[in-house]
């Protein structure tokens, strides 16, 4: 066994029982696997226990399904394998079967969470349907994680991936912390007589954006000037924006890039009013993704804050920084749903 392949199967043994340790895996439940190389993986066997892993639990296979070594893999083998074949730039992926998680979308098709840490780094979370014991047609999980970095298979579990696996990890408790604290709160609401209070309101859904309120609906073309006007007329006219905008003092640079091209636009905000827009790579903050990306967040199908804590996007400048104008950047991104583009 070479050093490499030697440390992946460590890192796997102690994610499995970290999984363990924490709740998030019970049984002979859940599967983990780790990329080797472009079309290389390993992928915990059928029938072991995350907590208890070993070497031999632990087996090196081609993306194709060839095994490299003896064993008989997990059932999930096509879920893991898709999920590699489709995103080159992830290293790992964590499936388990978590109990909050499993019963919340047992009566449920999507979790929003409320609290801002959750916001951030797993925002929307949306249920897959599954209908059978192991996944037998990968493409909407696929799709789902090009949205969002973990998802939901009802009736089943939840799925993670990201470029360790100790971020399959952390997407995973934080989406059944999150769930609990939502549980939990539902219980505090209970008045005194025994009467369920209403829920906590929550932000709509990222796939309810309402349409463009110009041009009957228009797209535009991603990163075309008529774009980058049309923003900055619907931005600089929303009253609500003005208000978080003088409320919070939301004075900055913010520029987005476009990877493929390089095309920059800057925005000058001054108490969230952009006052100016030109092209200057060396604005306070940056944002780059490539093309897939923007399209999906100027279409409001990826929250632009959890594509950033996710790594789809990358944000040059202070995180902490821009987190205290949450608000207002909130409503911006809700603002870009009546821009769509082509």
């Amino acid at each position: 066994m070479n050093e490499g392949i030697a440390k992946l199967k460590t890192d796997i043994i102690a994610i499995g029982r970290l999984l363990w340790d924490k709740d998030l895996a019970s049984g002979l439940n859940g599967n983990l696997s780790a990329r080797v190389s472009n079309d290389e993986i390993l992928l915990t066997a059928t029938h072991t226990c995350l907590g208890l892993l070993k070497d031999n639990d632990i087996l090196h296979m081609k993306l194709d399904g060839t095994l490299l070594e003896k064993g008989s893999v997990s059932t999930e083998k096509l879920l893991h394998t898709e999920i590699y074949k489709n995103f080159p730039d992830v290293s790992a992926v964590v499936h388990t079967h978590t109990t909050f998680t499993n019963a919340y979308f047992l009566a449920n098709d999507k979790f929003s969470p409320t609290t801002y840490e959750a916001k951030f780094y797993i925002g929307e979370v949306q249920g897959i349907p599954q209908k059978t014991p192991s996944v037998t047609d990968a493409g909407p999980v696929v799709e789902e994680l090009k949205r969002n970095s973990i998802t939901v298979l009802k009736n089943h579990g939840v799925v993670a991936m990201g470029k360790d696996l100790f971020d399959g990890f952390l997407l995973i408790q934080q989406l059944e912390e999150s769930i609990k604290v939502d549980a939990i709160s539902r219980l505090y609401q209970v008045n005194a007589s025994g009467a369920q209070r209403p829920a906590p309101s929550v932000q709509p859904a990222m796939h309810s954006a309402q349409p463009s309120s110009f041009g009957n609906g228009k797209k535009f073309k991603l990163f075309s000037k008529e774009q980058i006007e049309e923003i900055v007329r619907i931005v600089n006219a929303d009253a609500q924006l003005k208000e978080l905008g003088e409320k919070t003092k939301m004075t900055m640079d913010l520029a987005v890039q476009l990877n493929e091209t390089g095309e920059t636009y800057s925005f000058s905000f001054q108490n969230g009013r952009i006052a100016k827009i030109g092209n200057d790579t060396q604005a306070e903050f940056l944002i780059t993704a490539p093309e897939t990306v923007w399209r999906a967040v100027f279409n409001r199908q990826i929250d632009p804050f959890v594509a950033t804590t996710q790594k789809k996007m990358n944000l040059r400048g202070d995180f902490a920084k821009i987190s205290k104008w949450y608000s207002p950047c909130s409503r911006i991104f809700e603002l870009w749903a009546q821009v769509p583009v082509e």
